[in-house]
C-alpha cells in the first residue's frame, strides 16, 4: 500500500455540507437540461443549421461520460478538496468560454470544457454524501442526492426557457459563473478531504485511450444513427463496429491489467452488479418517456410546450417524498421498497399504453405523478445498497461507474425510443392504409363527408384534395399513437420483468477493502 498524507476532519452540520457539495452538480445538470432549450436559439445565433448546433450537447455528453469512470482514480490522487476546486474551476471556466463564444466551434469547445469539469461532480457528490452521513442515515443521503438531480432535470427547461425567451442563450451559461466561484470558497471550509496516494503509479494510458475512443464514436452513432438511416449507411455500420470493438477492448484491458483507470472489478460486489442494473432500468424509462410523452402531447394532443412543461412538471410532486424516503427505508426491508418503487413506475407506464386522443388531463397528471413517486421511490434505496455495501475505498470508483453506466443507457434510450416511433408508424402506417380502399364502405363514407364540408369553401377539386389530405393527416397521426403504444407496452413489460431481480439484492455489510480489489 502507497503512503498517505494525513488530512484534518471537519465537524461542518451534515445539512450545510449536503448544500455545499449538491450546489454544484445542481447546476452541471442544470446545464444540460437547460441547454436542450436553447438549441434554435444558438443555431439562429451563429447562422448554422439545427443538426451543427445539436453538437453542443453532444460534444458535453462524451467529455461527460469519459470522465464518470475516472472519479475514484482521481480523487485517489487529487484529494477530494483538490478534486472538488480544480473541477468546479474547469467547469467554471467552460461556463465563461461558453457565455464569451464568437463562434460554434469556440462554443463547443467551451461545452467540452464543461462537461470535462461537470461530469465527475455527480459521482462525487453521491460518494461524498455516502460517506460523510452516518450509515443508518444513508438514506437521507440519497434522497438529497437524488432531489438535487430530479430537481434540476425538472427545472432545466423551464429555466432555460424563461433565460431564453427573456433574456438571451448566453444567460443559461452566465448563472453557472458565481455559483462555481461560490463553490470554491465554501468546498475547502466545509467538505472533508481525502488521503492523497503519494504511491507511484503509471497513467493507463491505453485504458483511456479506448474509453475515449468507444464513447465518442457511441455518442456520434446515437445522435445521428436516425438521421443517416442507422446501418443503411456506411460509415454508421462501421462506426458502430468501431465503438463495439473499443467497448470490449477496454473492458478486457481493464480487467487484464494490474493497475485499472477504471475498477472494474467492483462488479464483483452483488448489491453493486444488480443495483446498477436496477438503475439503468430506471433511467432508460426516464429518458424513454421523456421522449414518447411530449411527443403525445404536443405532436398528437395539439398541447402547447408551456402544456407539456406543466403535465411533465407534476412530476415534480414526487420530490415531496424525499423528505421522508430516508426514514422509510431505515424502516423497512429496501428489498420491498425497491419493489414497490418498480411496481409504480410499471403501472404509470402502463397507464399510457391505451391512451387516446381524447384522454382526460386529470389521467394525465395521474401517470406523471406516479412515475415521480415510483423513481424516487426505487432510485433512493437502489443507490444506496449498490453503493452502500461497496467499502468506503470503492465507493468513488463505483459512483463513477455507476453514472457512467446511467449515462450511457440514457442516450441509448432517448435515441432508440426517437428511432423507434419513426420506425413502428412507418409499420403501423402500412397496416392502416389497408383500410383506405374505395372498397371499405366506412372509408368512402368518411371520405364523402368530408369532402362535402369542404365544397362549402371551394371548388369540387379542391374539396377532395382537402379531404384526401385531412385522412392522411388521421393515417399519420394515428399511426403515431399506435408507434407510441407499443413502445410504452415495451417499457412497462421490461419494468416488470425487473421487479424478480429486486429479490437478489441483500443487505449485508460492507466488505473489507482488499476483498474487492483482488
Amino acid at each position: 500500500m502507497g503512503n498517505s498524507v494525513a488530512t484534518t476532519k471537519r465537524k461542518a452540520p451534515l445539512w450545510l455540507l449536503a448544500f455545499v457539495i449538491s450546489l454544484p452538480t445542481f447546476f452541471a445538470f442544470l446545464a444540460t437540461s437547460a441547454t436542450n432549450v436553447a438549441l434554435p436559439h444558438i443555431a439562429g445565433a451563429f447562422g448554422s443549421t439545427t443538426d451543427e448546433a445539436k453538437w453542443v450537447v453532444t460534444s458535453y455528453m462524451i467529455a461527460n461520460g469519459v470522465f464518470l469512470p475516472l472519479t475514484g482514480w482521481l480523487e485517489k490522487r487529487l484529494g477530494r478538496i483538490g478534486f472538488l476546486k480544480i473541477f468546479i474551476t474547469i467547469f467554471t471556466i467552460g461556463s465563461i468560454v461558453c457565455t464569451l463564444a464568437p463562434s460554434l466551434l469556440i462554443l463547443i469547445l467551451g461545452r467540452v470544457i464543461q462537461g470535462v469539469g461537470g461530469g465527475v461532480l455527480m459521482p462525487i457528490a453521491q460518494s461524498t454524501l455516502l460517506q460523510e452521513f452516518p450509515e443508518e442515515r444513508r438514506g437521507d443521503a440519497m434522497s438529497i442526492f437524488v432531489f438535487s438531480i430530479m430537481i434540476s432535470s425538472i427545472m432545466g427547461p423551464t429555466v432555460g426557457g424563461l433565460l431564453v425567451d427573456n433574456l438571451s442563450w448566453q444567460w443559461i451559461f452566465i448563472i453557472n459563473i458565481p455559483v462555481g466561484i461560490l463553490s470554491l470558497i465554501l468546498v475547502p471550509l466545509v467538505v472533508n478531504d481525502t488521503p492523497k496516494s503519494n504511491e507511484k503509479m503509471s497513467v493507463d494510458f491505453w485504458g483511456v485511450t479506448f474509453l475515449i475512443l468507444w464513447l465518442a464514436s457511441m455518442q456520434v452513432v446515437l445522435d445521428k444513427g436516425q438521421q443517416y438511416g442507422w446501418f443503411d449507411c456506411t460509415w454508421i455500420y462501421w462506426l458502430s463496429v468501431f465503438s463495439l470493438a473499443m467497448m470490449c477492448t477496454f473492458i478486457v484491458w481493464e480487467l487484464e491489467i494490474d493497475e485499472p483507470i477504471v475498477k472494474l472489478r467492483v462488479f464483483k460486489n452483488a448489491n453493486f452488479f444488480i443495483g446498477t442494473i436496477l438503475g439503468v432500468i430506471i433511467n432508460g424509462m426516464v429518458c424513454a418517456t421523456m421522449i414518447l410523452l411530449p411527443q403525445f402531447y404536443q405532436g398528437l394532443m395539439g398541447y402547447t410546450a408551456h402544456d407539456t412543461g406543466l403535465a411533465l412538471s407534476s412530476r415534480g410532486l414526487a420530490c415531496i417524498e424525499l423528505l421522508f424516503i430516508g426514514r422509510i427505508c431505515s424502516l423497512y426491508d429496501m428489498q420491498y421498497v425497491i419493489g414497490v418503487g418498480f411496481i409504480l413506475i410499471g403501472t404509470s407506464i402502463a397507464l399510457c399504453v391505451n391512451m387516446n386522443l381524447q384522454v382526460n388531463p386529470t389521467w394525465i397528471i395521474l401517470s406523471n405523478v406516479l412515475f415521480g413517486l415510483g423513481s424516487v421511490t426505487a432510485l433512493v434505496p437502489v443507490s444506496g445498497i449498490s453503493l452502500g455495501t461497496l467499502p468506503d475505498d470503492q465507493i468513488p470508483s463505483g459512483a463513477g461507474i455507476h453514472s457512467l453506466t446511467k449515462c450511457v443507457t440514457g442516450s441509448m434510450a432517448t435515441s432508440l425510443a426517437s428511432s423507434f416511433i419513426i420506425r413502428l408508424g412507418q409499420v403501423h402506417q402500412n397496416y392502416l392504409v389497408k383500410n383506405m380502399s374505395v372498397y371499405s364502405y366506412n372509408f368512402v363514407n368518411h371520405f364523402n363527408h368530408l369532402k362535402l364540408g369542404f365544397m362549402k369553401y371551394g371548388s369540387s377539386v379542391l374539396a377532395t384534395n382537402k379531404a384526401n389530405g385531412a385522412l392522411y393527416h388521421q393515417l399519420v397521426q394515428q399511426s403515431t399513437l399506435c408507434a407510441i403504444s407499443d413502445l410504452f407496452l415495451v417499457c412497462a413489460t421490461l419494468t416488470f420483468m425487473m421487479i424478480p431481480l429486486v429479490m437478489l439484492l441483500h443487505k449485508n455489510e460492507p466488505a473489507p477493502a482488499e476483498e474487492t480489489t483482488k
